[in-house]
């Protein structure tokens, strides 16, 4: 065996420099023909089969070494001051409101009692035409709202969001891309996701959808249907519910979406008999870790929210959290 020393180096031998650099590219190679195949076996439903593809490479140098590797606070009791002097003030975490939507709603019900009366105006309506048309108005708006819990609505409002505020569409992007690198880092792996309403509506056949990420969370299920959910699932559910929260706090100082994602989280601790005490416990914990992660990996999820707004595939948003981690702490 030639053994290389000092920056003279036989014909044919490699320094060592060299020799990791050419692993690094052909592990890195192998590593993005590994995700192609996750995104093929995800597109066949296969959830078991991708996940396992992912695991075979987890942790290998070159290979997946971010998925499941998030550095985490210790879970104790933390109170509302420890929070605070973290720089995390709650009232404007665990309560949005889209004021952005509620905004464009607001702008349409005035527009259109402009233009009701301009048509008044225009066409010389009679008050009963008018009261017809405003009555076929409110029938609508009444069918969607029980049809479709205000589905068609939502997903005007949602459109005309994305269209015309740049802020709002990136609000979106975010907070997805929040999830998506949350759950990847704690070793739960996406399988899709979706940026608006009408892309909800296309691909999933979802008309009350604004956006969304969905997971292979099989396990977790088994576990829940089993009335034994461990630990360590409740604490992964708990902060990749409050991720995209947690990044729109970081970025914009307060959220305006993800209220679903919380009463789901309330709905959960409530189903799993949590006083409000432990249920506070649960939750403070997961707020500090899913905010110092995502503070320690800012960079990263920069890098997955520009892949995803392209709309990249699950495998190319992977590799983007991949290298823009670059070889700093996970």
């Amino acid at each position: 065996m030639a053994i290389c020393r000092g920056n003279w180096l036989p014909a044919g031998c490699l320094s060592v420099r060299a020799f990791k650099f050419v692993c690094t590219a052909e592990l890195g190679h192998l590593r993005v023909q590994v995700l192609e195949k996750v995104d093929e076996v995800l597109r066949s439903g296969d959830e078991r089969g991708a996940l396992t593809l992912v695991k075979d490479l987890q942790g290998k140098n070159g290979g997946l070494r971010c998925f499941g590797a998030a550095r985490q606070v210790p879970q104790r009791i933390y109170t509302l001051e420890e929070l605070k002097l973290n720089g995390i003030q709650t009232e404007n975490f665990l309560s949005p409101v889209d004021v952005t939507l509620g905004g464009i709603e607001r702008n349409i019900q005035i527009l259109a009692v402009l233009g009701g009366i301009s048509a008044w105006w225009a066409f010389d309506l009679t008050q009963l035409q008018l009261l017809f048309i405003s009555v076929g108005f409110l029938f609508l708006w009444s069918w969607d709202l029980v049809a479709f819990n205000g589905g068609v609505k939502n997903l005007i409002l949602d459109t005309i969001g994305h269209s015309f505020s740049k802020k709002y569409h990136n609000r979106v992007v975010q907070h997805e891309a929040g999830h998506f690198l949350i759950a990847y880092l704690l070793g739960i792996l996406p399988k899709g996701y979706t940026l608006s309403s009408f892309e909800a509506l296309v691909k999933e056949g979802s008309l009350n959808v604004q956006a969304g990420t969905t997971f292979v969370d099989y396990e977790f299920l088994e576990e829940v249907n089993s009335g034994k959910l461990s630990a360590s699932s409740l604490n992964k559910f708990t902060c990749i519910a409050l991720a995209g929260v947690a990044t729109e706090y970081l970025l914009f100082g307060r959220a305006e979406g993800g209220l679903s994602d919380i009463s789901q989280l309330d709905g959960l601790l409530k189903s799993l008999g949590f006083t409000q005490k432990k249920a506070d416990s649960q939750v403070r914990w997961a707020v500090l870790n899913t905010v110092l992660v995502l503070r320690r990996h800012d960079a990263v999820r920069a890098a997955l929210a520009d892949a995803m707004s392209s709309n990249e595939p699950i495998s190319a948003c992977i590799e983007a959290i991949e290298r823009a981690m670059g070889d700093s702490d996970v």
